[in-house]
């Protein structure tokens, strides 16, 4: 009887060696580091945040670009958001300088791409085939009625014609008619300098286009 219950003991200890042996080499899974498990997700959040950035990148709305010349302070080339207006334009080349009649220009019109605002001035005659040509028998800077070549004589011309002058325009033709009848005719073109409104500079712009022979 002792043996075989030493055999049974044998036998038992054998069998949880074996268990233990089999359980210690058991597979095991491999263990998933935190930089694995994070990377997916710090992929698709940069990829969301690239997304999200260039969908939110203001775009440059539609500009135009025209040219200004004439008596503004800063005359040139000028490029405006679309939809600007020519007081726009004249804002933008620093406003017109002091004296300048405005009274010819719209300041309310909407302006167009390309085009060319003159201040005080008498836009300069397009190149042939480019615009349409001066009338017959007048020339840029002229009044209508006035042959080319020939000064608008101050003693005779009308308001209208004064009001067709560069930088003129209907106040300041009134004034010069006024003091005309109030001080008689002009004796030199350079007693515009007493008509207010008309200052040196002014003046250096239209005495090439009168005269007082009349």
């Amino acid at each position: 009887m002792g043996g075989v219950r030493a055999l049974v003991i044998v036998g038992v200890i054998a069998v949880l060696v074996a268990v233990g042996y089999l359980w210690m080499a058991r597979p095991r899974p491999e263990p998933v580091t935190a930089s694995a498990a994070v990377s997916p997700s710090l992929s698709v959040s940069a990829s969301e945040t690239s997304t999200t950035v260039a969908s939110g990148r203001p775009s440059a709305g539609p500009q135009l670009v025209v040219q200004v010349i004439g008596k503004v302070r800063r005359p040139g080339v000028l490029t405006l958001a679309a939809g600007s207006r020519v007081a726009d334009a004249l804002n933008a080349a620093g406003g017109v300088r002091p004296g300048t009649d405005t009274g010819a220009l719209n300041l309310a019109r909407k302006l167009m791409d390309g085009e060319q605002i003159a201040v005080g001035i008498h836009p300069p005659a397009p190149p042939p085939g480019q615009g349409p040509a001066p009338p017959t028998g007048t020339t840029p800077g002229m009044p209508s009625g006035t042959s080319a070549g020939t000064p608008l004589d101050l003693n005779t011309a009308t308001a209208e014609q004064l009001d067709q002058l560069p930088g003129v325009g209907p106040v300041l033709a009134r004034r010069i008619i006024d003091y005309r009848t109030q001080h008689g005719p002009f004796r030199s073109v350079d007693q515009l300098q007493e008509v207010p409104g008309i200052g040196a500079r002014r003046l250096t712009d239209l005495k090439p286009l009168l005269n007082t022979t009349g």
